[in-house]
């Protein structure tokens, strides 16, 4: 199988200029009263709550456990689209080249994979997988684009050369859900992922056409619809990626990260990781309601 290069070095040596130079974004001090609104919602619900929002038109931010790490689960794949377009972008992947798949590469979770190849299709582009991956969080689209790009390893050495020190991937899926107490492996903290995000849609890591796209895929995403995006007020453009693990004897991980766009202003990155501490076999509303909930703290205090 083509890889996105044939070593690890020659990763680190293409994206590392780019990267360091992108994260100049501005830091000032979160907001200690809504900070404690944060609070208070974890105290009311239970569980633990990170949360991490930049505007990235004034440079504020305001969190809540904002650097402490949580289980990723599907969230990392809004950073996997990311790194295929910036890939593509820059001429070091072919995004139009097929990339073929099998009944072997079969795991839970392929609405696009799994239904394409039902009617025989067995090759779809690096493009094509990361639009599956991040509006539908498509599994079997993820592990593609991890094996084409290198493997895990390599993803996480592309975080970093885009200046992400913390965000890291070690698993496929859908392994890297779970993610026992005090294992580093496949986290990442609200701040990190927020920073990642923001650069990825408002910096200089990716070109004007793949910022467009990328924010067009996370727009067109349904995922998320009663999760940050229930919050923020209707007439801001919103677009976000979920991320979901109810595991039994680790209790269930609800995660959002959402990018909102107030009208006529630059956009405010939002990330939130909810572990309950507790475990349902499905998903329940009133979990979701939770980052429902950080949506409207944060919405008052953007003063958008």
């Amino acid at each position: 199988m083509h890889r996105l290069a044939p070593t690890r070095r020659q990763l680190l040596l293409g994206l590392s200029g780019a990267g360091a130079a992108a994260l100049t974004l501005p830091a000032r001090a979160s907001d200690p009263t809504t900070a404690e609104a944060l609070a208070a919602l974890e105290r009311r619900h239970g569980g633990r709550l990170g949360v991490h929002a930049l505007d990235t038109e004034t440079g504020r931010r305001l969190g809540w456990r904002a650097d402490e790490r949580f289980a990723m689960c599907s969230t990392f794949k809004l950073l996997l689209a990311g790194l295929v377009l910036r890939e593509h972008g820059a001429g070091r992947l072919d995004g139009e080249a097929p990339i073929s798949y099998s009944e072997a590469d079969l795991v839970p979770h392929a609405p696009v994979v799994g239904e394409r190849l039902k009617a025989g299709v067995t090759a779809l582009s690096a493009l094509d997988l990361a639009r599956a991956t991040q509006q539908t969080s498509d599994n079997v689209a993820a592990n593609l684009l991890i094996r084409q790009l290198g493997g895990p390893e390599t993803v996480t050495a592309a975080f970093r050369a885009m200046g992400d020190t913390i965000t890291r991937l070690d698993r496929l899926e859908p392994d890297l859900n779970r993610v026992e107490p005090g294992d580093l492996r496949d986290t990442t903290t609200p701040r990190a992922i927020a920073d990642t995000t923001a650069q990825l849609l408002t910096g200089h890591l990716l070109d004007a056409a793949s910022r467009d796209r990328l924010a067009l895929w996370l727009v067109d995403t349904t995922t998320g619809l009663r999760r940050l995006r229930a919050g923020l007020p209707a007439h801001w453009r919103v677009g976000d990626k979920t991320g979901t693990a109810l595991i039994e004897d680790l209790g269930d991980q609800y995660n959002d990260v959402a990018v909102a766009w107030p009208p006529g202003r630059a956009p405010i990155v939002i990330a939130a990781y909810y572990a309950t501490g507790r475990h349902h076999p499905k998903i329940r509303a009133e979990d979701e309601a939770v980052l429902a909930e950080v949506g409207r703290i944060v919405a008052a205090w953007s003063g958008a």
